[in-house]
């Protein structure tokens, strides 16, 4: 079984032992892969994922590997994008950015203060209701876009009634 993955001119893939390192304009990501089943082949142009085994959970893993190593290549050559929507009808809320935290003022007249964290790599900008979270690692983007949605989650109101949250409206890959 083998799976072969194209490879775009300004990046470049090396292997490590059991670690991936790709290398693109925007970026550097490394990710550890491991199966005993799968080996990995890199050459100038692709990168060849062969299996001496033609089962059912190599042919899955093969797929993830090849996934991530796609995502990866994305990330270093374009970059992902998610945008979220700060909507408040009771009561005025405030997000601001505070190092590697998040700190959500007044949501639904709370006195305390709800924070969370976004991690090192990604970047993240506050422009009226909206919040743009960008990065080139995808699961780092998409993690911290969650983090802002579980931590404006309503859990003793009817949901029909106070919609106050922060939402996700948009992702994808970066526009260049």
């Amino acid at each position: 079984m083998e799976k072969t993955i194209e490879l775009v001119e300004a990046v470049s893939v090396k292997m490590d032992d059991r670690h991936i390192t790709v290398s693109g304009p925007k970026g550097q990501l490394k990710r550890e892969f491991y199966h005993p089943f799968i080996k990995f082949q890199i050459t100038d142009k692709q990168v060849e994922l062969t299996s001496k085994k033609e089962n059912k959970s190599c042919k899955m893993m093969m797929n993830t590997f090849a996934a991530h190593i796609q995502n990866m290549i994305i990330g270093v050559t374009k970059g992902y994008r998610y945008k979220l929507a700060i909507v408040y009808v009771h009561f005025p809320m405030r997000v601001r950015i505070q190092g590697d935290d998040i700190i959500i003022e007044n949501f639904l007249g709370e006195k305390t203060p709800r924070a969370t964290r976004k991690f090192p790599d990604v970047t993240m900008k506050i422009e009226g209701k909206e919040i743009i979270v960008e990065g080139i690692n995808i699961e780092h983007v998409g993690q911290t876009a969650a983090n802002l949605e579980i931590a404006t989650k309503i859990r003793s109101k009817d949901r029909r009634v106070f919609k106050d949250g922060i939402y996700l409206t948009e992702r994808g890959v970066m526009d260049e």
